[in-house]
Formats: C-alpha cells, structure tokens, sequence
C-alpha cells in the first residue's frame, strides 16, 4: 500500500471518529499515565492490516511504543496475541477503535480469500478481486485479497479498458466496441470483453482482445470455450461462483476467477484490545 495515502486515509478515519476530542478518556487520565496493551484474536484466521497499529497510534502519539507478535499473511488461532503496544492510555483508547475496525476487515477480506484459494485448489488459476470494494478503502481490501493468497484486478476505471453488456448494447457490437476503443486508447492499455456466448467468445477472439471473461458461465461452458481461446488472451471466469462451487471450476484451465464477494459481503474477523490488567469476555 502507498504509505502516504495510508496516512490521509487513517488522517481521516481518525478525524471522524475522535471529531474534537475523546471525552470519555480525557475526564479520566491525564496525559502522563501511561499503559500497556494487546491486540487479541478471537478467532482463527488470515491477518491482513497490522502495520496499521504502528502507523495509525503513529498519526495520534510519537510516544507509543510497537512490537509485533504476527505479520500479515500468518494463520492466527483464537488467543493469539497479534501485538503488544505501550503508551499514553489517552492514545491507546482513542485511536483503537478505528485501528480494530481496519485490521479485523481485512483480515475477514484475507481470510475469505485463503478460504477460496484453498477450495479451488488449482496450481494454475488465481483467484482475484473486483472493484465491488466499499468506497474509500478499495486500496486496504485489495490488499488484504493480497495477504489471503488472492491476486488484484483493476483498481480502477482508469487502469484498463473493461467492455461489458451495457458498452456492447450501446456500441452494437464487441467488434465494434472494440474497433472504436482501439481507434482511441494507447497501445498500453488493455482490452478486457465480458462474454455469456460462444459466438461472443469467438467475436472476442476475432477482435483480438486482451482478456476474454467468461459472465455466469456453468464449469462445463467455460471449459468448452477454453477449447477454442487462443493461448495467448488471458481468460477470467466470474459471476455466480462462490465457496459453494468454485471446487467445481478446477479443472476449467482458465487463469482467473474474479469474486466480488471477497469484499463486498465480507464478515470481519473478530479481535479484541485489551488494556493489562483489563478483563474483557
């Protein structure tokens, strides 16, 4: 993640969240008591998030002292302690809430995506995100996809040519919708083409895309049209797939599978703060 847009985003997650001040610790520490804390899985799972610790009581206090027990990407069991933290109570109850916030949503997103991974148990196909993120933390789930073993589809509209029903309605077309973005888009940018048909396949195919993605297409339809893509157009199955199935794409032989539950419909995974001497549960 680029650190300088980590900071202004934790700027502001933190802005919202403290506004003017944090009355409920100002009335009862002053800013010398100092404390110590842990962060505390309460359930298994993938970390994804935790340099934010560090970073976010960073944007609140230079006074607060970091050590890490687990790194992003490591299985942690129920108990695990993650990290161990010292400094101003003021600051470790302030800026906790919004650090767990971030860390256990990512961490959901990394573990949902290990959980897929696992499932499809292919050495071949990568499983990869979409743009279906929550407005203004796109960057931390893609990364947290990243942390699960999950690869990153476009982060945005500006990265690659995306052609779907709508553009191809409109246009007439795939040939024609691919004929007047290649009139137009430089020669860096890819063309991607949402296909439901063989012939849309071959007309795809005729039109010399970059990437051909296979939409709500059964695992026996998408290995019937792997059969006559040529090797060299990236193949990307999506729409309809989901834990439930994805095993059953495992021998399709296309590159991607692209999930859009990996962080529109993520659960968070549970972890605790608790200060020493604390009892929480």
């Amino acid at each position: 993640m680029n650190i300088v847009k980590v900071k202004r985003e934790m700027e502001r997650f933190f802005l919202e969240d403290i506004g003017e001040r944090d009355i409920s610790v100002q009335y009862i520490f002053n800013e010398n008591d100092i404390g110590e804390g842990a962060f505390v899985a309460k359930v298994s799972g993938v970390l994804a998030g935790v340099s934010l610790i560090e970073l976010g009581y960073g944007l609140l206090s230079s006074r607060v002292l970091v050590t890490y027990e687990k790194a992003d990407g490591d299985y942690i069991q129920k108990g695990d302690v993650i990290a161990r933290v010292r400094g101003p109570m003021r600051t470790l109850l302030s800026g906790e809430r919004v650090i767990l916030n971030m860390i256990q949503r990512m961490s959901g997103i990394a573990t949902a995506t290990k959980e897929m991974v696992e499932a499809l148990n292919s050495d071949h196909t990568r499983i990869c995100d979409t743009r279906k993120t929550m407005p203004g933390l796109r960057m931390f789930d893609k990364y947290a996809v990243t942390c699960g073993g999950g690869y990153n589809h476009r982060y945005g509209l500006s990265d690659g040519v995306m052609l779907k029903d709508n553009h191809i309605a409109y246009a007439g077309s795939i040939g024609e919708a691919v004929a007047q973005v290649r009139a137009s888009v430089g020669h860096m940018v890819k063309i991607e083409v949402e296909t439901e048909t063989k012939d849309q396949v071959l007309e795809a195919i005729e039109s010399n895309v970059d990437v051909i993605m296979f939409d709500n297409r059964s695992p026996e339809e998408v290995t019937e049209y792997m059969k006559i893509v040529p090797s060299h157009i990236v193949t990307e199955a999506s729409g309809g797939i989901g834990l439930h199935n994805i095993s059953t794409y495992h021998h399709t032989g296309v590159d991607y599978i692209s999930l859009g539950c990996l962080t529109h419909s993520v659960t968070a995974l549970d972890i605790s703060f608790n200060i020493r001497g604390g009892i929480k549960g």
